[in-house]
Order: structure tokens, then C-alpha cells, then sequence
């Protein structure tokens, strides 16, 4: 396998990989990994689909992207995705999945017009004191301390951060800031998370740092994730012959292990409640998806507060059986040993009433009945205790939403912090004591709060005890290569196995390994885009940091007459014509 860009690695046609006729795969999981694994397989790969089988504890396929209305409770989605314009294998993929909601148009073609006609930004990223402009203005308020802090930590190499906390190393001036209010909230970061995560984001979004204020560097779908990006996949992939084996769990993984070759040799499982499993040979492939962000979820509903569930967690258990054969398939312990430290709680509101809606529109200073971008983005209620965002997209969110409802997302950082209206922690409350909270910090009238969250909307919570375990402090090893050393027919894909440069919490990270790993096994000779390179382009860095700088100018030191003359000397040259388009040194025409 090797890295590529550019059209000469992007429209090459891979040649059918010798013996691919006689290999077999086996995916463990149903997560976007899985699902793109399969996918370049059958594409890249030639394999026949009938010689594919997906094998999935749950009862449908998604794993994390999920959206469903539940009998009940109502609409649920546990997150949300935020898309670019540069998640390169994602878009690789969903170029060859037709729409079903344009006939002749693949995904990429759907999502691709629809972005066009209709570009996501916010008019009110942040709020305060019941839903008032916060006046944050779109400015970064980083003092030279910070700036300082920012480009430490961009410069330092990726061993100085192993094992450390964001606030170790940065200072208060930074984690005061705006910047960090839009970055935390926006990619759910916590002060106690990894600090070589944080690094890994600075360059792999560093193009992206000008639209953090109003979000306007975000695509997204026109339904929630399910039904936007798995259905369409999925449908694709049962229409190739794939095999999805649900209600499967499996249990462990067999391996035969020798100083210069691994091999797995059997998948362990138990399916509709009984024991089975099948061996693997040299050219049975196994894709294993490791760990999990949403295991252990627990929904509750509007009158009952979601359980934090800490007891056994199967996505868990098996990375430990599998971390147990050999020191080079990881440490789980890293990740899922603090739930304190890796949980938080979101929620889904169903709109019943119609003064809601206004309320809504109110902050987004748009109709969330168009059709169109509403809030573009999180709204984040900057002086809540449980640190509360929420975002509405276009509406309907879902396919079978009624006209007259609106379906919110939302999210609480510190779950364990009572509320500003509800004296009780978020993970304490019931739907409608999250859907109380809510509308206070929405700037519904305070008399009006408990009639509008009884019977003016639904809200079903969900605790999440694993959701950022991927952000916690890690060192080298902790994360296994996709393709281990020595590895001859398996692959870890997801979240939590190592792929270059790339970022987690991305649906990009999970179609990234999903690729890498069906490139390596099958032999595809074929490129896998590299991460986009912004990192190393001068013009992408010059106009982020002028960007950090909130539009001041450099301070040039010593006299004036030497700073004029220096500025003349630059404004001859390249560098200087790149300063003053980027506004780092005054424009001396």
C-alpha cells in the first residue's frame, strides 16, 4: 500500500488482485468502517460480494451513524457528523454509491449540489444570559501568551505530547479564549484530553481555523447520517451479494503467532443466542472493527433519565481478548478504563409546539421550516453549567418527520454539573427536565419553561460512557497498526486503530482504515489519498495565522525608520506580497 494525490493516483483503475477469485472476508462490525472496507473490496478489490459477510451484534447496520425513530420515545440520534470539503477516501467512496434520492446521481453527486445550492454558516455561534448574542464577534481573543501556547505545540514532535492533557500544556490565557470555546464545543474536546490529539487536529484542520467562529468550513447531509450515508451504502452493498449476519456477537478471535507470521485462524461468536463461529485460512481476510465510541449507550426517554451503564461492554471485552495474544494489537485499558473521563450525554428534542420553533429562529435568525441550513452548526449556550450546544440542520432531519416538527440535537460536556434552570446534574435528568434546561438557555419565558417542556416537545437522552474514550491521554503502541507487522489475513479498522496523520472522531478516520486495510490484504495496487496537506502549505499557515491574530498586524521591534525600511525591503519580494495578503504586516502601497 502507498499514499497518492492528485488525478494520476485518483482515476487510475487498480488491476483485478491475483487469486482475489478464491478469498473470502469477514468484517466484524457494521460501522462506516465495515461498510467501506466492503466497499473498495468489491469496487478496487473485483471481489465478488457474495463472498463478503458483515457480522453485527445489533439488529440493523451503522454502527455509530444511526438515526431512528423509536416506537415510544421518538426521533433519536446519538451525534451528528461534520463534513469537509477534504475527507479524501470518504468522498473516494461515496462517488461510486448511488442516491436514492436522485436517480443517475451517486452520494458525493447529491451531497455536492446540495452544499452548492445552499452553504452552511451561523449567524450566532455562541449565546449567554438566556439566549443573547454571547458578542464573541467572531474573534479568537488569543493573547500573545496563547498564540505563543498554539504555535508550541504545532512545532513540537508527536513523542514530546504522548501521554499529555491538554491543560498541561497550555495555559489559562488559551483556555480562556474563544478559540477554545469553538474548538472544544465543536469537536467535544475536554481540558483533560490528549494533548497529542489536539496537536493532530491544529494541522490536519489548520485550513479550517478562519471558519471556526461561524462554521462556514462545515458540509452536511440533507437527513441525519442513517439515512443520508448508510442506507444508500448499505442497499448498495446487500445489491452486490453481501452478507450481513445481525444479532452476532462476537466473542473472540483465534490466532496462530510465530516470531515472522500472524495469522487468524477463527471468529468466535454467538448468534440469536447460540454458539458458533468459523475457521479462517490464509486467504479468509478478517476485518476487525476495535473498541467502540457508542457501546453501552442507554437511551432514556422524556420522563426517564438515561442509565450510565459501566458493566460488561462486548466491543470492549473482545479488543482485550484479541490485545491478549500479542503486545502489538494494542491497550485497550488506555481508553475504556475511565469513564469519568471519556462520557457525555446528548439528547434529541422533537418540537410539539409551535412557540419553540420561534424561539429557535429567534437565535439561528432563520426559518428552521425552509428546508435549508437553520442554525449552520452548533449553537453553544456559553454560560451554561453543563456547557450545553445544540444545533438544528435542515429539516425534515428525518424522512418520515411530520411538517410541523422540528428535531434538535443536542450536548452536555460536563454531565455531572447541576443545571442553571434544573438543579440536577444532566446525567440525573429525565428528557423533560433536559428539554427544561434547554429552553431556558433558549430564552423562553421562565413562567412558560415547564408547560412548553411537558407538552411542547419530546426528548429522549442518551448516556454515552465511551464517547471521546479515543481523545484520552495515548502513547505509541496503544493503538494498533490497522495492518499489524507480520500480519498475513487481518486488518483493525475504526476509531481506534493507527493510520497516518489522520484525525478520530471523523467519519473520514473509520473509511481511512476501512481502505488502507482492504488495500494491504487484497493487494490493491492502487494509492489511498493521503491526508490533505495543508499542514505544509505556506499560504494555508500564513492566512491561519493571521486569522489567530484576529486581523493585527505583526510588531516589527526597533525604530521606526528601520521598521519602514525592512517593510520595503519585503514588500519586494514574495514573502512580502504572502505578509500582506494574509494581513501580518500593513499593506505599505
Amino acid at each position: 500500500m502507498h499514499y497518492g494525490s492528485g488525478n494520476y493516483e485518483a482515476f487510475a483503475r487498480p488491476r483485478k488482485p491475483e487469486g482475489v477469485e478464491r478469498k473470502t472476508a469477514w468484517f466484524v462490525g457494521s460501522g462506516i468502517a465495515s461498510l467501506a472496507g466492503a466497499a473498495f473490496l468489491i469496487r478496487d478489490g473485483r471481489m465478488s460480494g457474495d463472498r463478503i459477510t458483515v457480522l453485527e451484534q445489533q439488529k440493523l447496520p451503522g454502527g455509530a451513524l444511526d438515526g431512528i425513530k423509536e416506537p415510544e420515545k421518538g426521533f433519536v440520534i446519538r451525534g451528528g457528523r461534520e463534513m469537509e470539503d477534504h475527507m479524501e477516501c470518504l468522498w473516494d467512496l461515496f462517488r461510486s454509491i448511488p442516491s436514492i434520492e436522485i436517480e443517475g446521481a451517486s452520494v458525493l453527486d447529491e451531497f455536492y449540489w446540495l452544499n452548492k445550492d445552499d452553504p452552511n454558516f451561523s449567524l450566532q455561534r455562541v449565546t449567554e444570559n438566556q439566549g443573547q448574542d454571547a458578542h464573541t464577534d467572531g474573534l479568537f481573543a488569543l493573547s500573545d501568551r496563547a498564540q505563543k501556547d498554539i504555535l508550541k505545540i504545532f512545532l513540537a514532535t508527536r513523542g514530546e505530547m504522548e501521554g499529555k492533557r491538554i491543560n498541561e500544556v497550555f495555559g489559562r490565557d488559551f483556555l480562556d479564549s474563544h478559540f477554545w470555546l469553538y474548538w472544544r464545543t465543536m469537536f467535544a474536546f475536554e481540558e483533560w484530553h490528549s494533548a497529542l490529539e489536539m496537536k493532530l487536529y491544529l494541522h490536519r484542520f489548520i485550513h479550517h481555523v478562519g471558519g471556526l467562529p461561524d462554521l462556514s468550513t462545515l458540509k452536511f447531509t440533507k437527513y441525519n447520517q442513517y439515512e443520508s450515508l448508510v442506507l444508500p451504502l448499505t442497499r448498495w452493498l446487500v445489491g452486490q451479494g453481501v452478507t450481513f449476519q445481525l444479532d452476532t456477537e462476537v466473542t473472540d478471535i483465534s490466532f496462530d503467532i510465530t516470531s515472522d507470521r500472524k495469522q487468524a485462524t477463527r471468529i468466535h461468536w454467538i448468534s440469536a443466542g447460540e454458539a458458533g463461529g468459523t475457521d479462517l485460512g490464509a486467504d479468509d481476510l478478517l476485518f476487525t472493527t476495535i473498541g467502540s465510541l457508542t457501546e453501552n449507550s442507554d437511551d432514556g426517554d422524556h420522563h426517564t433519565a438515561a442509565r450510565l451503564d459501566e458493566g460488561p461492554a462486548p466491543a470492549w471485552d473482545l479488543w482485550r481478548r484479541i490485545a491478549g495474544h500479542d503486545e502489538s494489537f494494542g491497550r485497550p485499558e488506555v481508553f475504556c478504563g475511565n469513564i469519568p473521563e471519556s462520557k457525555w450525554e446528548s439528547a434529541t428534542v422533537t418540537t410539539l409546539d409551535s412557540r419553540i420553533p420561534r424561539l429557535i429562529q429567534r437565535i439561528a435568525k432563520r426559518d428552521p421550516f425552509s428546508g435549508k441550513v437553520v442554525t449552520g452548526g452548533i449553537v453553544t449556550a456559553r454560560d451554561s453549567s453543563w456547557l450545553m450546544s445544540w444545533t438544528v440542520n435542515r429539516q425534515p432531519h428525518f424522512k418520515q418527520q411530520p411538517a410541523d416538527q422540528i428535531v434538535v440535537w443536542l450536548y452536555g460536556l460536563f454531565t455531572d454539573r447541576p443545571g442553571d434552570y434544573v438543579k440536577k446534574p444532566m446525567q440525573d435528568c429525565t428528557g423533560e427536565e433536559i428539554t427544561q434546561e434547554w429552553l431556558y438557555h433558549l430564552g423562553a419565558p421562565t413562567d412558560e419553561i415547564g408547560e412548553l417542556a411537558a407538552n411542547g416537545a419530546t426528548c429522549v437522552p442518551v448516556m454515552m460512557p465511551y464517547v471521546t474514550a479515543f481523545f484520552l491521554p495515548r502513547r505509541a503502541g496503544d493503538r494498533p497498526d490497522v495492518v499489524p507487522r507480520a500480519a498475513v489475513n487481518f486488518a483493525f479498522i475504526g476509531q481506534f486503530a493507527e493510520t497516518t496523520r489522520d484525525t478520530i472522531f471523523t467519519t473520514e478516520y473509520s473509511v481511512r482504515t476501512g481502505m488502507e486495510a482492504a488495500y494491504q490484504l487484497l493487494g490493491i495496487e492502487r494509492a489511498v489519498p493521503e491526508v490533505f496537506n495543508s499542514t505544509y502549505d505556506i499560504r494555508r499557515l500564513l492566512e491561519a495565522a493571521g486569522r489567530l491574530r484576529d486581523g493585527e498586524t505583526l510588531h516589527l521591534p526597533g525604530p521606526e525608520i528601520l521598521r519602514k525600511h525592512l517593510l520595503r525591503k519585503l514588500d519586494s519580494t514574495e514573502i512580502g506580497e504572502l505578509l500582506t495578503e494574509f494581513g501580518l504586516i500593513p499593506d505599505t502601497a
